[in-house]
């Protein structure tokens, strides 16, 4: 080893002089992966420090459906500091002179709210100003919701078909990040005010939360154990600053993991720059290695010395890598506050800067030992003969294996660090498929490449490109597997969102309702139907009665345990009761008219076969804080792609018998009608909530384009180090094309068509890195669209015409940087240095 650190040592005095793609790769790959964790890091601890801000207090007690009753109200009120009442729920407001209709996610707050953290208003009038003036209740509205209704403090509005002033516009909401998904701009006013509008009346849908500070001394933990015994079976849920906003966490932790396996996918790439440059440096030093053998050094001195070198370079690129993550993010640690979803403080964490450094020591060991391995094989007298310094094949079973144990633990930490195994096998089988995919697409246009060579000769620039590209040290292999894989990524983002945009332009106005309305009082469905009838556009209404419940338990255990962190489990989910089945029965029997037996339930039978259920099993849910136990009868066909009515969970009609419930409604009609009919809506039913679809899946496909932005972002990254990854090879092919060159002038070409043949290898490699892309990501477009979105794939030709023209352009210009001192050179001055 002393031998081994001596010659090391001394190579490294040279300088990194050769390793520079060595190091861009490794740096560029462990920064994007440490400034995904950086970001997601500073999520988690915003989430953690202003966990009682954005939930509203330290806990939160909710009921779905109803308000507390007195004594549940005085169990709360003696167990806090503080308490404050807040009722949530959806509604429409509506201009004066009804011209203008929105929907809006209300807010009725009691006068201590807010508990915790500071409502910014415009003007800053202060909460007590929601009692309002001229003898009218007051509002604050979202800037969105002012300026689509045309409104400015002091003018009027109606909510529930209550006039209100608005005397404030909302700026801050400090408890928004808990609230989860909202379908509509956030509106406020004082819970006394919401109290004399009709949109609390029994079976409406609001959620009432009553938000804690606790006494000093009171623990959170005891608090929880307690509530969860005083309400057991009252539809309680329980939140605290703990774990605040949930579905923001999850979400977050998802997405960059996600994030972070696509910055494995750089790293991936990187390796292919790595492994290239190793191989260019063994060769380099093939005279230094054969003088080391001669004097009597052995094989595992001089391999100990190499890897002294690159472990030391690998630290190197490692710490860059980490040094540009860090400010990366701290520079940018303004825009990126200002465009999440918490109150983020950007610094810098060990955790996520521990794991880049992991993935990229991992990834540098895996792609330069194999190299490496071929010094086992290299003699003091063959390394002068050319012949055998070119010279490839697979290492040693010894190093296959430490080779193998490598890629595990890069596996098992990617799972580990995830915490998504099926997400992190499935991407990373999918780069190594790619990988593969790639590797043989490359071998086969070369392999056609000499194919065609022969009858290309009328056309001397594409001979010679051709015969580039087919020759025994070509560089084909090299830029398709560095600019592909990034390509790909490109491909199949562009893809699926060019799929789901075509859904929703394409399927929806065929398929789907143009409102959903909420809240119908039953005694008013039957005028609501009459009057949406006599609109010419209206092809159908469909109603049925809605009720929200939670499914507590299954088969008398908690459901939780039963069937893990299902989305039907999660949170309260709408159900029905019907006498007649509206949809196709897959297993089981309906129940008959009239039926009077125990109460019984459909299950939706995809839901159903994911939470393993099977008929006989009794399934409990709390409505309106009563526990109702009902046996599976009979399994459905539920489509919830149509966008129509759909529940998991249909009970006989006796199971709900008295129970206050509203009715659903959809409605059917072109885009032309929504206006009218969402004036006639608002005029004469001002308590019914509508909800545009159009206008919600709108926000829906603009989430999911910014969470396409974000991966496309990461993928940049991957295709910044192919770029890299090409630059290098074009960097190590000067020579050859200097030599190819002095060969094609001698036999009488221009410089003129020599740079045409450069550039037209340029562009064959960079159609088929595109194309190439181009299918794999079409591939993976399908997959996601199919069996995540469960939607329609359409082949998107724009996006992929756009993939292929820039990798053509990628290649052009990374080969023509390169492209002077080959085109420059004299051959005397080659061929003689070649003799």
């Amino acid at each position: 080893m002393r031998l081994a650190v001596t010659i090391a040592r001394a190579e490294l005095r040279s300088g990194i002089k050769g390793f520079r793609i060595f190091l861009l790769c490794l740096m560029l790959g462990v920064a994007a992966i440490a400034a995904v964790g950086l970001v997601r890091e500073a999520i988690r601890a915003g989430l953690s420090d202003q966990g009682a801000v954005l939930l509203g207090g330290q806990a939160q007690l909710e009921f779905t459906y109803r308000r507390a009753t007195a004594p549940e109200r005085d169990w709360i009120v003696s167990q806090a500091a503080r308490v404050s009442e807040v009722v949530d729920l959806r509604s429409m407001a509506t201009t004066g002179d009804g011209a203008e209709t929105a929907l809006t996610q209300l807010k009725g707050v009691d006068e201590n709210w807010p508990l915790v953290g500071q409502v910014v208003l415009d003007p800053p009038v202060g909460v007590a100003a929601l009692a309002g003036q001229g003898g009218l209740p007051g509002a604050f509205l979202d800037p969105v919701l002012a300026d689509r209704l045309a409104l400015k403090p002091g003018d009027r509005f109606r909510l529930g078909g209550q006039d209100f002033v608005l005397m404030a516009r909302l700026m801050t909401e400090p408890d928004a990040g808990g609230a989860g998904m909202a379908f509509g701009a956030r509106s406020v006013v004082a819970l006394s005010a919401l109290e004399r509008t009709p949109l609390l009346a029994p079976g409406s849908l609001y959620e009432t939360q009553y938000r804690l500070t606790l006494p000093e001394g009171q623990s959170l933990p005891a608090l929880k154990s307690a509530a969860q015994k005083r309400f057991d079976g009252a539809g309680m849920r329980w939140s605290d600053a703990r774990r605040a906003a949930p579905a923001v966490e999850r979400f977050t932790d998802r997405l960059g993991s996600f994030l972070v396996l696509v910055g494995l996918a750089g790293l991936a790439v990187g390796g292919v720059g790595i492994f290239a440059t190793v191989q260019a440096w063994i060769a380099r030093k093939a005279a230094t290695i054969a003088t080391l053998r001669a004097l009597g050094a052995s094989g595992a001195t001089i391999r100990g010395a190499f890897l002294i070198q690159l472990a030391a370079l690998t630290v190197l690129g490692v710490l860059a890598g980490l040094a540009l993550a860090a400010a990366l993010v701290l520079a940018a640690q303004g825009p990126i506050a200002a465009a999440m979803p918490v109150p983020v403080t950007v610094t810098l964490a060990a955790r996520p800067l521990l794991e880049a450094a992991i993935y990229g020591t991992l990834t540098a060991a895996i792609f330069a030992l194999w190299p490496l391995a071929q010094l086992s094989e290299l003699r003091a007298a063959t390394l002068y003969r050319e012949a055998q310094r070119a010279r490839r094949g697979l290492p040693g079973w010894g190093m296959l294996a430490l080779i193998g144990a490598l890629t595990a633990a890069l596996l098992g930490a990617a799972v580990a660090f995830s915490g998504l195994p099926a997400l992190t096998l499935g991407t990373l089988g999918g780069v190594a498929g790619a990988l593969l995919a790639l590797a043989f697409a490359a071998a086969g246009i070369r392999r056609l490449a000499r194919r065609l060579g022969p009858q290309s000769a009328r056309f001397p620039a594409l001979h010679a490109a051709l015969a580039a590209i087919g020759a025994p040290r070509s560089e084909a292999v090299a830029v398709i597997l560095a600019l592909g894989l990034g390509l790909s990524v490109l491909a199949a983002v562009g893809q699926v969102e060019s799929g789901l945009r075509g859904a929703i332009a394409k399927d929806l106005p065929k398929l789907a309702p143009a409102f959903f309305l909420m809240d119908i009082p039953p005694p008013d469905r039957p005028a609501l139907v009459e009057r949406m009838q006599e609109f010419a556009g209206v092809s159908r209404v469909d109603t049925v009665p809605m009720l929200r419940g939670i499914l507590t338990k299954i088969n008398g255990e908690d459901a939780r345990k039963v069937a893990g962190e299902h989305w039907v489990l999660r949170g309260d989910r709408g159900v029905t009761f019907a006498e007649t089945p509206r949809e196709k029965l897959t297993a089981g029997q309906w129940w008959p008219k009239d039926y009077a037996g125990p109460p019984l339930v459909s299950v939706s039978a995809k839901e159903a076969a994911e939470l393993g259920l099977k008929l006989g099993d009794r399934l409990t849910v709390n409505i309106l804080g009563r526990d109702i136990e009902a046996e599976i009868a009979s399994f459905r066909d539920v489509d919830f792609s149509t966008m129509g009515i759909g529940f998991v969970l249909t009970f006989s009609p006796n199971a709900l018998a008295g129970a206050p419930h509203t009715e659903l409604a959809t409605i059917y009609a072109p885009p032309a009608e929504e206006a009218p009919i969402l004036r006639a809506l608002s005029k004469e039913f001002p308590t019914v909530t509508a909800i545009p679809v159009r206008e919600a899946m709108g926000r829906v496909s603009d989430a999911l384009a910014a969470i396409a932005r974000a991966v496309a972002l990461a993928a940049s990254v991957t295709l910044l180090t192919g770029f890299t990854v090409l630059l290098g090879a074009a960097a190590a092919g000067e020579e050859a094309r200097a030599r190819e060159a002095a060969l094609l002038k001698t036999l009488g070409a221009t410089r003129g068509l020599i740079l045409r043949s450069f550039a037209l290898r340029a562009l064959i490699l960079g159609a088929a890195s595109g194309a190439i892309a181009v299918a794999v990501g079409a591939l993976a477009g399908w997959a996601v669209l199919r069996f995540v979105m469960e939607a329609t794939f359409r082949f998107d030709p724009v996006s992929a015409g756009e993939i292929v023209l820039g990798g053509m352009a990628a290649v052009l210009i990374a080969g023509l940087l390169f492209a002077a001192r080959p085109l420059s050179v004299r051959p005397a001055q080659v061929l003689r240095a070649q003799d």
